[in-house]
């Protein structure tokens, strides 16, 4: 028998958060956070982090457990989730996982080997090299001469995957694109549902603009500054979040603040765009449009909850 698993995603801004706790609430379950910032800990605000009160009570897992200075990847991700499934199980409760990192939820739910995070060689640090000195673009040529198909699927400022593509295909001689179609061919070892919420982008987009204003309001600059003064940099997974390395930027004295809010309006806009292409390609999402709900919570969640009868996932 497979064990029960519940994912809802989608992109940020769109509800997950509240949606999930009252899932939670309705049929026993715990949350497992897959997002890849709310992870840290003192970075709150950038990183719209669920609150003691906004859990109501329910378990969350994969929150505040890291320092900023530590990494965190899809590789650590899946270890602390597979961790915290155990847990769950053990008491009789349901996981859900909650969060916007589609990468993520697909290492978890086909238990996908992507091999993200091998130890250091003298081939990442020759091309870590290379980037520094002639930049990501040209170490983005190499990896499309090797593997078009890799080169495709990561952007060139995602120097760190870019540069772990190049050192798999050259230390096995199989491109990594190859490797990772055959881990996504693989059969998920849960008996899941798989939801992504959407709603109308216009809608979207007014809230993600919202929510930055909302965060500068709650002190975003104050709590990056604190950051910075704590040593954390550019150079860090973590200040590399939305909301941080802008704000880093204008702590810095590279851009204006207004300039910076800009940035990061359109760069989170983007984000939600790049999100919703991602759980499009997935296979087995159901898709929650929330306009077909009426944008009636009520109505979503009962529709979640008749499926998970239906599926066998909770029992009536």
């Amino acid at each position: 028998m497979k064990q029960p698993l519940i994912i809802l995603t989608g992109p940020t801004a769109v509800g997950k958060t509240a949606l999930s706790i009252r899932l939670a609430k309705a049929i026993g379950g715990e949350i497992i956070s897959a997002d890849s910032m709310q992870v840290y800990r003192h970075m709150d605000i950038g990183s719209a982090k669920v609150t003691k009160e906004e859990m109501d009570g329910v378990p969350h897992h994969l929150i505040d457990v890291l320092e900023p200075e530590e990494e965190f990847n899809v590789v650590v991700f899946k270890q602390m989730a597979t961790e915290a499934l155990a847990g769950i199980y053990s008491r009789g409760n349901i996981p859900i996982v909650a969060g916007g990192t589609g990468f993520y939820i697909q290492a978890l739910l086909y238990d996908i080997d992507f091999k993200e995070n091998e130890e250091g060689s003298a081939i990442r640090a020759e091309l870590e090299a290379l980037a520094q000195s002639e930049g990501n673009l040209r170490v983005h040529a190499m990896l499309q001469e090797i593997d078009p198909k890799a080169a495709g699927q990561i952007h060139p400022n995602n120097i760190k995957r870019v540069i772990r593509a190049i050192e798999y295909f050259r230390q096995t001689g199989e491109q990594i694109s190859v490797h990772n179609e055959a881990e996504r061919g693989k059969q998920s070892p849960y008996h899941f549902l798989y939801y992504a919420v959407t709603t109308d982008r216009s809608l979207l987009y007014r809230r993600i603009d919202s929510r930055v204003d909302q965060m500068m309001e709650n002190g975003l600059v104050d709590e990056v500054r604190r950051l910075k003064e704590r040593g954390c940099h550019r150079g860090l997974t973590s200040m590399q979040g939305l909301g941080y390395k802008e704000i880093l930027d204008y702590l810095n004295g590279a851009c204006t603040l207004e300039e910076a809010v800009y940035v990061l309006k359109r760069d989170t806009r983007h984000f939600a765009k790049r999100q919703l292409t991602w759980f499009k390609r997935e296979r087995d999402v159901r898709f929650l449009n929330l306009p077909d709900f009426e944008n009636d919570p009520d109505r979503v969640l009962r529709a979640i909850i008749e499926d998970c009868v239906a599926e066998k996932i909770v029992l009536q």
